[in-house]
């Protein structure tokens, strides 16, 4: 590239976030930010799609007729990229059968349905221990995968994929809300940020 080519780069720091094009939406974020976070009261039955992430379909390991703990894992992961899924609530499996559900295809997919017992009984739980930070990398990834944690993005790809090493001295939570009234985040760093 000669010089006469140059003639079209920006060049000074002024014109770095000047460009043609592109869309600023309004964020409509005060709709949902004037009043404190709430529970919502728990229903009296749940639908639970095994297709809740990126990735393939977890292995069922419950049957219709089977009481359930809150926490207790529903179905494994299966294959590389998927996650476990758990019971939001202690009950009943009433079936495992095809549902609609939130998905951006708009077809039903399999699903388990739990009949809520209203006695919030849990599973029991195994903290992991305090010396995480020196637990091997594929015992952090199998513990990680099996709690059924997954990015919050569209795509809700599973967390054991991309966490890769141990001895991370930094963590950044990326808080910044994509498109307009989503503002949970938002809500979520101003009440409860200082207890977690």
């Amino acid at each position: 590239m000669n010089a006469a080519d140059n003639s079209n780069i920006l060049k000074t720091e002024e014109d770095v976030w000047h460009f043609h094009g592109g869309i600023k939406l309004p964020g409509h974020k005060s709709m949902s930010t004037q009043q404190p976070i709430s529970r919502m009261p728990a229903s009296k039955r749940y639908i639970i799609p095994l297709n809740q992430h990126k990735g393939a379909e977890g292995e069922i390991v419950v049957a219709a007729g089977d009481r359930v703990l809150k926490g207790q894992m529903l179905a494994r992961p299966h294959g590389l990229i998927s996650a476990a899924i758990h019971s939001p609530v202690s009950g009943q499996v009433a079936e495992i059968a095809e549902h609609r559900f939130p998905h951006p295809s708009a077809l039903p997919g399999r699903c388990i349905v739990i009949d809520n017992d209203y006695q919030d009984e849990w599973i029991e739980r195994k903290p992991v221990a305090d010396d995480y930070v020196h637990m091997s990398s594929h015992d952090l990834r199998t513990i990680i995968r099996d709690a059924g944690i997954v990015g919050l993005g569209g795509a809700s790809f599973p967390a054991a994929v991309k966490q890769t090493e141990v001895g991370i001295r930094t963590l950044i939570l990326n808080g910044v809300e994509c498109e307009p009234y989503i503002s949970c985040d938002d809500m979520l760093m101003r009440e409860p940020a200082q207890r977690q």
